[in-house]
């Protein structure tokens, strides 16, 4: 009984997986996907113009997050998922979800890349930065 219990758990976040990777030829807004081996997993549109706060954070994420997720946190496949895509909308990780995962990293749950480990450097301060540009980045690609 307990395996038909996992197996049919394991089923649905397949599913709600599916449901949620974007979709190849979707607009920008849909962030299509563009899977190259070690490429950008979505495309985006960039905004015209960042906040202050947004592009000391656009630094901190070049210096800090882009080796794993990517300029403009489009993401890496094989290696870490995009950051501008629905599932990081505020209202499903807020913005202490990001703190949470620099501080104490993250074990695998929506995509298929492993474990995130703990960012060691990173002030709380800087995290904030940081968000604010993703933040910004998800508005200009439709995700509020």
């Amino acid at each position: 009984m307990k395996s038909v219990i996992l197996i049919a758990a394991a089923l649905g976040v397949g599913i709600i997986g599916y449901t949620l990777w974007p979709s190849k030829g979707s607009t920008p807004e849909e962030h299509s996907e563009v899977a190259p081996p070690g490429g950008a997993l979505v495309e985006i549109v960039l905004p015209d113009t960042l906040s202050s706060n947004a592009q000391i954070g656009k630094r901190g994420f070049e210096a800090n997050c882009a080796a794993c997720h990517g300029l403009n946190a489009v993401g890496q496949d094989g290696l870490a998922p995009p950051l501008v895509h629905r599932i990081y909308e505020p209202s499903h990780h807020g913005d202490e979800s990001f703190q949470r995962a620099a501080a104490m990293g993250v074990r695998s749950h929506h995509w298929p890349f492993g474990n995130m480990p703990p960012i060691d450097g990173l002030t709380r301060g800087d995290v904030k930065m940081i968000t604010a540009y993703i933040r910004e980045l998800q508005q200009a690609n439709g995700i509020n």
